[in-house]
């Protein structure tokens, strides 16, 4: 399937896959993460259960704070 992640194009070799398995598998670490599907935010504890699948865009975005 084709995604767009943080607006590049990706081919992943499933028919469909959860967010958070994206996120391990692009091995995305950091602990602060803000993800959307289709312009729809994801909370955390429904990543697991929120499956993407051909054509869908998907932001991952770093949360950081500094002072």
């Amino acid at each position: 399937m084709e995604i767009l992640l943080n607006k590049r194009k990706e081919t992943i070799d499933k028919d469909e896959i959860t967010l958070a398995e994206l996120i391990e598998y692009k091995k995305f670490t950091f602990k602060l993460l803000v993800t959307k599907v289709n312009g729809q935010l994801v909370k955390k504890n429904v990543r697991s259960e929120s499956i993407i699948r051909d054509g869908d865009e998907v932001d991952v975005l770093h949360m950081i704070s500094g002072g």
